[in-house]
């Protein structure tokens, strides 16, 4: 049988191959433990740890606060209250690019540095996150990243005003940071935003998403209303007409795929991300990832050149 020729019993009693034989999962969690324990390794964390502290606000009470649609705006540091130690979150910056909200708190009494949405992101939003970084690079402060994020502010004002360049000095301090990073999703994470805020391809140590979340290149609503633009030009240019009953049809499959491909259960199947937390369990969980990210050194960051 399959059990003689290479089973447990074979290789813990005979063949020598594996050195313990688990009855079941928790079994061997707990030889694991137990292994760990024995190696004689002391942890050492270049940081200055506290005694966790409570947040005085109930983390249940974030599902009262985020909204069923990622559209509705809500201020995130009603979020940040209900993670943080002792709700204790030091803003930085907190009157100059108001749609990203920057500061120092501490997580099961580890330090971190918090960098959040409240809003798109625009040239001040993206330079002071940028800042930021670097203070936290400097320091050696872990980040935690709370994505929310429609994109970067567009329009020729904008792009007139160096949105491209500023945004750039954003995704360039992300992407070069070497303090370990963790992303929370925890609402609408499209297109370049999603690179500024430590999306999967700017290797965050962990990425989690929560229920609401959604995941795209950008919005259905917004991907919909450009095609059926393109598609009624087209038709208009041709002498036809495109009926309001037709332009709903034409747009019904675009909305039903970006609601299905942009789910974190799509998301999570592909192991674009680490898992679907309980938001009032993000506290929880972004500690053990910072703990388990923290067992190797923090290295040296070297930015390279920003784009002035």
């Amino acid at each position: 049988t399959a059990e003689e020729l290479g089973g447990a019993e074979v290789h813990t009693r005979e063949s020598g191959v594996a050195d313990h034989y688990a009855l079941n999962d928790d079994h061997a969690l707990a030889i694991v433990r137990r292994i760990v324990g024995n190696l004689n390794r002391k942890k050492t964390i270049g940081l200055d740890l506290q005694k966790p502290i409570p947040p005085l606000y109930d983390p249940r009470e974030i599902y009262g606060i985020i909204p069923s649609d990622t559209r509705q705006p809500y201020d995130v540091r009603e979020v940040i209250a209900r993670v943080v130690d002792g709700s204790e979150f030091d803003e930085f910056k907190a009157n100059y690019g108001t749609t990203l909200v920057t500061g120092f708190a501490h997580l099961h009494g580890i330090p971190v540095g918090i960098i959040a949405n409240n809003g798109v992101l625009f040239s001040e939003s993206a330079l002071k996150g940028a800042h930021f970084i670097e203070l936290c690079c400097q320091r050696k402060i872990p980040l935690v990243f709370l994505q929310n994020i429609t994109g970067f502010m567009v329009g020729r004002k904008y792009e007139a005003g160096g949105i491209a360049r500023d945004g750039a000095k954003l995704v360039t301090a992300v992407a070069t940071a070497g303090v370990p990073k963790v992303t929370a999703i925890i609402g609408g994470s499209f297109g370049a935003g999603n690179y500024g805020m430590c999306g999967r391809a700017y290797s965050p140590r962990f990425l989690w998403m929560w229920p609401n979340a959604r995941i795209s290149v950008m919005g259905g609503e917004q991907a919909a209303t450009v095609l059926s633009i393109v598609k009624r030009e087209g038709i208009e240019r041709r002498g036809g007409q495109w009926s309001a009953e037709e332009e709903a049809e034409f747009r019904r499959p675009i909305l039903e795929k970006y609601e299905r491909e942009g789910h974190p259960l799509y998301s999570s199947a592909r192991l674009w991300d680490d898992g679907i937390v309980d938001p009032a369990k993000t506290r929880e969980v972004l500690a053990l990832s910072l703990g388990a990210a923290l067992n190797a050194e923090i290295g040296e960051t070297k930015f390279g050149v920003f784009r002035m």
